[in-house]
């Protein structure tokens, strides 16, 4: 079963799937990208003329999951001309067709977790690790097994021995800890919902620093990738990069940099820095 999905614009699944938001899916040799997310395995391949044709789904599935999560109803033609100036340009021009998705929130916190101090590659395939290790299978596809993320419950009685075969290194008992921190809250959904109910996005970024293991860029990526706060700005070394790169800022004034994309970015910041940061990564 499939769902093709027609007139779609502003969208590429290269630039969407491989510019640092997930880490889930992968490229398979005719361009499409087969992975997992909300408990689903699928295959995806989008044709220039705008049409989208996603392989082991319904037209339900299509509209209830994968519309949302691509955030096909937003409309970034009109973001793109709202983002001023020659340098956040050159950017978006590069990444045409990024959009953010709208992950779970669970995975997502832990993925950005796994993902300090860390390469995409060596991420992949550390939560690929972690899933197989502590997931639920969730399906077989084109000869592939898929596995979901650990629950709270699961890892949260688990010890950094057992995890080690994950190669997840100081980051396991970080993962231990937080899934711990998440049961006494109720467990994921109450986490999120407490999450959600936050009006400003400093507010939510604050609650997420609670986690252990979560500083500034981890709970700025769950804010945005996650709980759908599209000002968030998350920082790391590609963005110190290109902030000086293209603005001449110090590399080291995150306070700065933080405060130019409330002035130039608002309300989306967190669109910008997706542009930005996949711009700088594709010029080394």
């Amino acid at each position: 079963m499939q769902y093709t999905k027609t007139g779609i614009k502003d969208f590429n699944l290269a630039h969407i799937f491989e510019c640092g938001q997930c880490f889930r899916w992968e490229r398979q040799n005719d361009g499409s990208y087969t992975g997992t997310a909300m408990g689903k395995i699928v295959n995806m391949r989008f044709e220039p003329e705008g049409r989208l044709t996603v392989d082991n789904c319904t037209e339900e599935e299509f509209m209830q999951i994968w519309t949302p999560y691509l955030d096909l109803e937003r409309d970034y033609a009109k973001i793109k001309s709202g983002l001023k100036g020659e340098q956040i340009q050159k950017a978006v021009e590069y990444g045409y067709g990024i959009r953010i998705l709208k992950q779970d929130f669970w995975e997502t916190l832990l993925s950005f977790i796994i993902s300090q101090n860390n390469n995409i590659p060596r991420i992949k395939g550390c939560i690929e690790a972690l899933t197989h290790r502590c997931g639920t299978k969730i399906g077989t596809y084109k000869g592939k097994d898929y596995y979901a993320m650990p629950e709270p419950e699961v890892l949260a009685g688990m010890t950094p021995d057992e995890l080690a075969e994950c190669r997840l290194g100081y980051r396991g008992p970080y993962l231990i800890k937080t899934a711990q921190k998440v049961l006494e809250k109720g467990g994921a959904l109450a986490a999120e919902k407490e999450l959600r109910n936050c009006e400003m996005f400093e507010e939510a970024q604050a609650a997420l620093r609670e986690y252990p293991g979560v500083g500034p860029k981890v709970a700025s990526c769950t804010a945005l990738f996650a709980l759908g706060f599209p000002d968030a700005f998350p920082i790391d070394v590609w963005m110190r990069r290109v902030m000086h790169r293209l603005y001449g800022m110090d590399e080291k004034d995150v306070r700065g940099m933080e405060d130019f994309a409330k002035k130039n970015f608002a309300p989306y910041g967190g669109i910008a820095q997706q542009y930005l940061f996949y711009y700088i990564r594709g010029l080394h």
